[in-house]
């Protein structure tokens, strides 16, 4: 039986593919990992990801008969019915190009496409963290915040596709990516100390013990409560995941952010809404978008 996916993790920087067994979301062999070079032809971009995944199925001795299908979670915005990467500007040679046909002619096997925050998401409902919850809302917390609802393992995609775009809502006087993501600790950290510093970082400093980089943190915190608390009390998930590079620091922004989530939320999530860590590391991208591809998962 054909039990294998394969995921890939396409994103601006890099390219991460690796094969899992879609009974219990095992890795198999080791994921390869390439520079994507956005500035490269779409073309070329398509016959990288392509290599990779052959080059998957040669070093794990993987026939085509083998193997369900290729999930691929992407950076977007996307166009989830016709399989396109739209403005994408972490991907400019790929405007508005047909990404999932593309790939599914270049591989000659089944292909799925899914915003790469939903997928994050969905590998972890399905196999991480959230495992066997039925409700799950998922926070990535990177470059800048991503959010996702899974619900009895599939992705909720919304009626336009764009369904946990809240990156572009407003706080305070701009929005809500201005202070949640990785250039917003940089922005509250600047603020506080009056000096320059990437999010990583501040996240140094504070493992040093700095008082401007805790103080930051917590103003971060702070700041993560606010979308939170608003998606926790619309939802009422059974469970909220933390996810992405900047949930690492995790230990600097919790007190604040649990402070503020617990003083304006309902009083049962309150008590009852566990809020878990992402548990997939760096396997959670390509992971997440090979279970685009399991029967169970598609809406």
């Amino acid at each position: 039986m054909n039990n294998i996916i394969i995921g890939v993790d396409l994103g601006g920087t890099k390219i991460m593919t690796g094969a899992i067994d879609a009974a219990d979301g095992r890795v198999i062999g080791t994921p390869i990992k390439i520079a994507t070079q956005s500035h490269l032809p779409k073309e070329q971009i398509v016959e990288n990801i392509a290599q990779s995944i052959r080059q998957v199925m040669t070093d794990n001795g993987l026939q085509k008969q083998d193997v369900m299908g290729v999930g691929v979670g992407s950076t977007g915005p996307l166009d989830l019915d016709l399989g396109l990467v739209l403005d994408c500007p972490q991907l400019p040679t790929m405007q508005h190009f047909a990404l999932r046909e593309a790939l599914q002619q270049a591989v000659d096997l089944p292909v799925a496409l899914n915003n790469d925050a939903n997928c994050l998401v969905l590998g972890e409902a399905v196999f991480g963290a959230a495992r066997n919850k039925r409700v799950v809302l998922g926070f990535t917390l990177g470059t800048g915040i991503g959010c996702a609802l899974v619900v009895d393992g599939k992705i909720w995609n919304g009626a336009t596709g764009t369904a946990g775009e809240i990156w572009c809502s407003p706080h305070g006087t701009g929005i809500i990516e201005d202070a949640i993501s990785g250039q917003g600790v940089a922005k509250i950290y600047k603020q506080i100390a009056h000096v320059d510093a990437s999010s990583l970082e501040v996240y140094q400093r504070a493992q040093q013990g700095e008082r401007h980089a805790l103080d930051a943190w917590e103003t971060f915190g702070q700041h993560l409560a606010v979308p939170l608390a608003w998606c926790i009390n619309l939802i009422d998930p059974d469970v909220v995941l933390l996810g992405g590079s900047i949930a690492t620091a995790h230990p600097f922004f919790m007190p604040a952010m649990m402070r503020g989530l617990h003083a304006h939320i309902c009083p049962l999530p309150a008590q009852r809404t566990p809020i878990v860590m992402a548990s997939l590391a760096d396997n959670a991208g390509f992971v997440g978008a090979a279970c685009l591809m399991r029967p169970s998962s598609n809406p």
